[in-house]
């Protein structure tokens, strides 16, 4: 069986790209602690943005959807499942807003994470659910051409029970001791939670809820803000790519878990950027019509009315419309196709 152990990796010389990335984060951080002191109750409307966006592109990764109306409902009013991709959208929304409620009560072990799994599947069926597997997983690709390949198999279900007390017991005795930086500790955890992948099923969307979970226990709260989930959903061929190149090796201990490390990196620090420029829309009063012409300003080539939108969270909808067509009237943007496929793009002076 696989040995989890850290003390390889605590003494290991990180190169550049990591201690970069590492240094911008907590830059960007200590700047979001300012800014939401300054505009509290404008922000907080970013935060349910964020878990419909998060529940949403989640469950996209794996092929569960239904329309953004019914995400609304499902996320901001907690409206019944109507079918099975309802029901599993539903049970990722409750464990994640358990996250958002009690992130600092919940301790990292493997009793917790079987019943947040539990929770994911509350509102279905699934006799398996709060359950690790029952028989071995693989983590495989099915190409263009029809076949399939097993990318990585991970450990079978007899070793798993063990190995989730193990990642959680060496994750827990290096934070609390303080002999990893938290953000190297992290990527580390759910790197390790997926090659175990100890569910028969939701693996991928347990990882994502668990990722914003340490995140938020070691003082990064972005995610709350801006959706880490839709960031991931926007380029999962380098998600996937990296969590590959991370696995190699793994079952003998010689894996190299730097490129999902930079992967997970990037992408937190990609959404305290993002909170950045929301942040700055927000910052100053301005009407609607100027607070959406800075919006489009940040944008390059074609984006959607709901892309303004969450970009302008202290404005309806209807205020977005209105300063949309007022641009499109005086010539400022320039406006395809209709309904849902709507779209827009600034036109050069």
């Amino acid at each position: 069986m696989r040995i989890f152990n850290y003390s390889n990796i605590k003494n290991q010389k990180w190169d550049s790209d990591v201690l970069g990335l590492i240094a911008a984060i907590y830059k960007y951080a200590g700047k979001q602690e300012l800014y939401l002191k300054q505009r509290h109750e404008e922000l907080e409307k970013l935060v349910e943005i964020a878990k419909i966006q998060s529940t949403e592109a989640s469950n996209a990764i794996e092929g569960i959807v239904t329309t953004n109306t019914r995400i609304r409902q499902l996320v901001e009013e907690k409206t019944a499942p109507k079918n099975r991709d309802e029901q599993e959208i539903a049970g990722y929304r409750d464990v994640l807003n358990i996250i958002h409620e009690n992130f600092d009560a919940i301790p990292i072990s493997q009793n917790y994470i079987l019943q947040l799994h539990k929770i994911l599947y509350s509102h279905m069926n699934n006799p398996l659910a709060g359950q690790t597997k029952t028989v071995q997983n693989y983590i495989s690709a099915t190409y263009p051409d029809g076949h399939s390949e097993t990318l990585f198999t991970p450990l079978p279900p007899y070793e798993t029970p063990e190995a989730l007390d193990k990642i959680c017991e060496e994750y827990n005795r290096v934070i609390g001791n303080m002999e990893l930086e938290p953000l190297i500790a992290v990527p580390i955890f759910i790197h390790d939670f997926l090659c175990i992948h100890p569910f028969n099923d939701g693996n991928g969307r347990m990882s994502r809820l668990l990722t914003t979970l340490l995140l938020y226990q070691n003082g990064f709260y972005v995610g709350k803000y801006i959706s880490l989930e839709a960031k991931i959903a926007k380029n999962k061929d380098l998600y996937y790519d990296a969590l590959a190149a991370s696995q190699d090796g793994w079952h003998e201990g010689t894996d190299d878990p730097v490129p999902f490390i930079k992967y997970l990196l990037g992408t937190i620090l990609v959404a305290y950027k993002d909170f950045e420029d929301r942040f700055a829309l927000v910052e100053t009063k301005r009407s609607a019509l100027d607070t959406v012409r800075l919006a489009t300003q940040n944008k390059i080539g074609r984006f959607t009315k709901q892309d303004i939108r969450e970009l302008c969270p202290s404005l309806s909808i209807s205020s977005v419309e209105g300063a949309l067509r007022r641009m499109v009237a005086s010539g400022e943007l320039k406006r395809e196709g209709n309904g849902k496929k709507t779209c827009y793009y600034r036109i050069l002076s």
